[in-house]
């Protein structure tokens, strides 16, 4: 039978553990959200092969490598070529530069499911790419984007808790620290588990309504 007196006393460190998460989560998306989009309108530049081709490169390695080298490389490895990053700072890195290797390939299908009628009509129009791409295209891609986003940023918040590797205080590292005091293994990561759920049921539910008030327009 569950028995969280154990843990209740701990509450205030899952509060912090929880802010971390969420903080770590708004900046990593946000950043891999930028890389993302660059990446992504890179890999459909009709011309410019060379950034073609960096940008699949790109999305290559870190779709093809885990999250945690990523983590491991950034803040582990880049001390020996000179450069020292805290392990936030590191850690948030690595989530953003992961994330927006999937945004990257989430924009690329958004923008090729577009019809190539599209791009007809643009042209038979006598507008640019870059007109195309902001009146015409996007608007319609990123409907098509909006569910796979809402699929990427909740698998970030839940892949945050591999900040615990670097020894970032976020809700997981501070459930270990709880169940190594109190030994109440079941019921701390109980807890844990219940914090994510409602963590990414919230951000489920805000890109749900954020994709309906879309399609509206």
């Amino acid at each position: 039978m569950l028995d969280f007196s154990a843990v209740l006393p701990y509450l205030h460190m899952f509060g912090a553990g929880t802010l971390i998460t969420i903080r770590a989560s708004i900046v990593a998306v946000l950043l891999g959200l930028a890389i993302g989009v660059v990446m992504g309108a890179l890999r459909v530049l009709p011309f410019a092969l060379p950034l073609r081709m960096l940008a699949a490169a790109y999305v290559y390695v870190i779709r093809g490598t885990p999250l945690l080298i990523q983590l491991f490389f950034i803040y582990f490895g880049l001390p020996s070529l000179g450069l020292n990053l805290p392990a936030f700072t590191s850690g948030v890195i690595g989530l953003g530069i992961n994330s927006g290797g999937y945004v990257a390939e989430i924009v690329r299908g958004g923008i090729e499911a577009v019809p190539k009628g599209q791009w007809e009509a643009a042209k038979v129009l006598g507008l640019s790419y870059l007109q195309t791409m902001r009146y015409i295209i996007l608007p319609q891609a990123i409907r098509n984007m909006l569910p796979a986003f809402g699929n990427e940023f909740v698998t970030l918040v839940k892949e945050s808790s591999l900040l615990s590797t670097l020894a970032i205080t976020e809700l997981t590292m501070v459930g270990q620290q709880v169940r190594s005091v109190t030994y109440a293994s079941f019921e701390t990561f109980t807890l844990v588990g219940l914090i994510y759920l409602m963590l990414t049921s919230v951000t489920s539910n805000a890109l749900s309504w954020i994709e309906k008030r879309w399609q509206v327009r």
